[in-house]
């Protein structure tokens, strides 16, 4: 064999190497990433409830329970969602706060009714997200490293009406841009409620006549769907002793050890999930922020990131 023949062989050699190798290492790829989504899909239906206590009510009161809900995202068929849902009555809370994105299909509303029937008995209040009025739509991930979401031309509109009316005839206190209060075991809780800020819907609604005047014992909670810090900001600066918020899944897909890549707004991703103090103006306010219990329909999969519903404790100060 002449050298360039030999040459041209060892050059052709060499090209099936990498041919083989990029072949095998795609497959790898392709594999883990297979893996990975099987993880995901399965760890979305892997609910749980996280347990917080907070000494935020006035001396020698009684201890309250808020089952926070969030980010449902219900879709028909969802039976083991349904079920757990259902389960949640067994913590018997005093008051279920609904922080929206309860709908992830149009035909949703009458079985996630159903769903939550044993907790519509039970006093509660809500705000809207996004996915209340409008229903998810197919779009890349990464898309979520741009920047928050933003609301597409010719939404597809969902019957908010239906659900709103569905949660008012259960007794549930409608907390969009208004306020309400509510008596429990003597004491005043003074809510006050923003629509949902990442459709730029939200305003302070102020609260209840005679909240900052009343001698009875009282708390102030502040409800919104999503943790935008100039919502944050506002609830914070009016006195809020507690805020409740949802829309940020948590970051949905985490690192483990490092935890949530984005929030889907402007809040900072270490605070996506739980219980954190936020300051504004020298005030500062606990604010929970649900993790969530759903996902948009076209991404169905959580990882290192589970579903959530969240108990708060309220008790008395030391």
């Amino acid at each position: 064999m002449s050298d360039f023949a030999a040459m041209a062989s060892r050059v052709r050699d060499t090209g099936r190497g990498f041919a083989a190798g990029a072949a095998k290492t795609a497959l790898l790829l392709g594999a883990a990433g297979a893996a990975g989504l099987a993880y995901g899909s399965w760890e979305k239906d892997q609910f749980g409830v996280r347990r917080e206590k907070l000494a935020i009510l006035p001396e020698s009161s009684a201890p309250f329970r808020i089952l926070h809900l969030s980010d449902i995202h219900f879709v028909p068929g969802q039976t083991k969602k349904a079920e757990w849902l259902r389960s949640l009555d067994a913590h018997e809370p005093d008051l279920v706060v609904n922080t929206g994105d309860n709908l992830s299909h149009k035909d949703a509303i009458d079985p996630l009714l159903d769903a939550l029937r044993p907790l519509l008995e039970r006093p509660g209040v809500f705000v809207a997200g996004s996915n209340d009025y409008y229903g998810p739509r197919m779009k890349s991930p990464l898309s979520y490293f741009s920047g928050p979401s933003r609301q597409k031309p010719k939404p597809v509109e969902l019957d908010w009406p239906k659900l709103r009316s569905g949660f008012g005839m259960a007794g549930w206190v409608d907390l969009n841009n208004r306020n309400q209060s509510l008596v429990f075991n003597r004491m005043r809780f003074d809510f006050t409620g923003m629509d949902d800020p990442h459709l730029k819907r939200e305003r302070f609604a102020g609260w209840p006549q005679g909240s900052a005047s009343t001698t009875a014992p009282s708390v102030r909670i502040g409800v919104v769907h999503a943790p935008y810090q100039r919502a944050l900001d506002a609830l914070t600066e009016a006195g809020s002793q507690l805020i409740l918020a949802g829309h940020t899944h948590g970051g949905q897909v985490c690192i483990p050890g490092f935890g949530a890549l984005v929030s889907n707004c402007d809040l900072p991703t270490w605070r996506a999930r739980g219980l954190h103090d936020w300051e504004s103006n020298g005030s500062t306010t606990p604010v929970n922020v649900s993790a969530g219990i759903g996902t948009s329909r076209f991404a169905p999969y959580r990882v290192a990131c589970r579903p959530e519903a969240v108990i708060l404790d309220l008790v008395a100060k030391a």
